[in-house]
């Protein structure tokens, strides 16, 4: 089994969202995604998708996007950005799923074989450029939150197990990399910790290692719109 992440789809089937107006590598993402995909992966792997997928504002929309991923080979497993505002109830979410290859993280964990995937969205980190005082309050909620999903990969992780890490948003920033979700991280023994959220000409390393955890950006703009090989 192996395992691939690419983030922020953007997807917008159902609404007016070309994503090309963010400059020519964007025409056809989709497509070269898809392409780099049927080539690389198997039904035995797995596909880490870590948010913003679907500009879709209603679950149908969002649906509507996530079926054109059906047709994949790989288990997909997404948690939510920032963007994805069809994304509304884990329950509802998880009984809508296109079909069995799609898995739902909010703040918990799921297994396959010997590799432990959790995940939640995160939030902006102090140090950010965009960061203010209104984001300290949601950052602790986030971190809360991560809290919540390594209760349930104490539940299920096994020795050997390895510990993937989604998160959305960057965990850390580039003048504060230690923050309350690189430590949490460090404490649970993450292995690796794939993320996105990040586009165009904002640097931010595609991989770093921090206590001995990979750090690992896969915001599609950002590695070509290909997957990222991650075990």
């Amino acid at each position: 089994m192996k395992v691939f992440s690419v983030s922020d789809l953007h997807l917008s089937g159902l609404t007016d969202k070309p994503m090309d107006v963010f400059g020519a590598g964007w025409e056809n993402h989709f497509e070269k995604i898809k392409s780099d995909w049927e080539n690389k992966v198997s039904d035995e792997d797995l596909v880490l998708i870590c948010g913003d997928i679907s500009w879709g504002r209603t679950l149908d929309e969002g649906l509507y996007d996530l079926r054109s991923l059906s047709g994949l080979k790989g288990k997909k497993i997404f948690i939510r950005g920032n963007h994805d505002f069809w994304w509304s109830g884990i329950t509802k979410l998880r009984a809508a799923a296109p079909d069995d290859t799609f898995f739902f993280l909010q703040n918990d964990c799921l297994k396959f074989g010997d590799v432990v995937v959790c995940g939640s969205r995160g939030w902006t980190c102090p140090g950010s450029s965009d960061y203010t005082e209104d984001d300290l309050r949601i950052y602790k909620r986030e971190a809360e939150r991560f809290g919540l999903c390594f209760k349930e990969v104490e539940r299920v992780r096994e020795e050997g197990d390895r510990l993937l890490v989604m998160i959305h948003y960057p965990p850390f920033s580039l003048k504060s990399p230690d923050t309350d979700f690189t430590k949490l991280f460090s404490e649970k023994g993450a292995d690796k910790v794939i993320f996105g959220h990040v586009h165009g000409d904002n640097y931010f390393p595609f991989r770093t290692v921090k206590d001995g955890i990979e750090y690992i950006l896969t915001s599609c703009d950002k590695v070509g719109f290909t997957l990222q090989r991650i075990l």
